[in-house]
C-alpha cells in the first residue's frame, strides 16, 4: 500500500520559468485573487474559463502536468465526499430514484460546481507552492503582513509558522507511509474489513505519527536556537525582494482576466 507516493503539495520545485522569477508577493496576491474570484463563478462555462487558463500557467511555471495533478491526492476524498453530499442531498427535478436515493438536476450541477472549485483552489494554489522557494514564501507573507506588525501583530512568526506549515505537509505524508508500512511488515492489514476495522487498524499508525510530530517540532527548535533565532527583530535578507515592472504587469492581466471571467459568469446567470 503506497499512501504518500507522488504527493507534491508543499514541494518546491526549481525550475527557469517565468512565474519562478515572480516577486513572492505577486503570486501570493494572484492565488488570493483567484480563490475569491472562483468562489465568485458557478457557471459551467466560467469553471471552463478557469480550466482553460490553468495550462496556460502551468506552461509559464514549467512544472511537470503530472506534479500538478499529485497536488490533488491528499484532498480528492474530501472533493469525493463533498461532491456526494450536494447529489444526494439536494432538491430539484428527480432524475434518478432507486430506493431512497434521489439525484435531482440541482444536485447533479451543485456537485460539479463544488467540486470543480475544490480542484481549482487546490490546483492554482499548489503553483504557488511548487514555484516558490520556503524561504521566499516566508519572506513574502512577511513583507505583505507588514502593516499588521504596528500595531502589534506578530507578523514574522505568523508567516514562519505557515512557510513550516506548508514545508513539512509532504514530509509528514512521507513519515506517515513510512510507519504503514512498518506496520504492514508486521502483519497489519489496512485493506480489508468493514470501516470500524479499519478505522482500528489506523490507531497504532497515529500513535507513532504524533511522536515522530512533536520529535521534528522539537528538533527544529532546537536548530532554530542553536543558529540564534530570536524572531524577526534586527534579522536582514541575503536576497532582499524587489518588486518589478514585470510583476505589476503579470498581476494587473491576472487580475483582469479573472473579472472577465466573473463578468462573463454573472452575463450566462442573468
Amino acid at each position: 500500500m503506497v499512501f504518500a507516493k507522488g504527493i507534491s503539495f508543499g514541494q518546491y520545485i526549481p525550475a527557469p520559468s517565468y512565474i519562478h522569477g515572480l516577486d513572492p508577493r505577486c503570486k501570493i496576491i494572484a492565488v488570493l485573487v483567484s480563490m475569491a474570484a472562483i468562489f465568485m463563478t458557478s457557471s459551467p462555462y466560467a469553471m471552463c474559463l478557469w480550466g482553460a487558463l490553468l495550462p496556460a500557467v502551468v506552461m509559464l511555471s514549467k512544472i511537470p502536468m503530472k506534479a500538478m495533478l499529485r497536488s490533488i491526492r491528499p484532498v480528492f476524498i474530501l472533493i469525493i465526499f463533498t461532491a456526494a453530499l450536494h447529489l444526494f442531498w439536494s432538491d430539484g427535478v428527480p432524475i434518478f430514484k432507486a430506493g431512497p436515493v434521489v439525484i435531482t438536476d440541482k444536485g447533479c450541477l451543485f456537485a460539479v460546481q463544488v467540486s470543480m472549485r475544490l480542484l481549482f483552489l487546490i490546483l492554482y494554489a499548489s503553483i504557488l507552492t511548487l514555484t516558490t522557494s520556503p524561504s521566499e514564501l516566508s519572506d513574502g507573507m512577511e513583507l505583505l503582513l507588514s502593516p499588521l506588525g504596528k500595531v502589534g501583530f506578530p507578523v514574522h512568526e505568523t508567516a514562519m509558522m505557515m512557510t513550516i506549515a506548508l514545508r513539512f505537509i509532504p514530509t509528514l505524508f512521507e513519515e506517515t507511509d513510512r510507519i504503514m508500512k512498518a506496520q504492514i511488515s508486521r502483519g497489519a492489514n489496512f485493506e480489508t474489513g468493514g470501516a470500524v476495522s479499519r478505522i482500528k487498524s489506523y490507531i497504532p499508525v497515529l500513535v507513532p505519527m504524533l511522536a515522530l510530530v512533536f520529535q521534528r517540532a522539537d528538533t527544529l527548535a532546537t536548530a532554530m536556537e542553536a543558529r540564534c533565532y530570536r524572531g524577526g527583530r534586527g534579522r536582514v535578507r541575503m536576497a532582499p525582494l524587489r518588486w518589478r515592472m514585470k510583476d505589476t504587469l503579470t498581476l494587473s492581466i491576472f487580475t483582469l482576466l479573472s473579472a472577465l471571467i466573473i463578468i462573463i459568469d454573472r452575463l450566462m446567470f442573468a
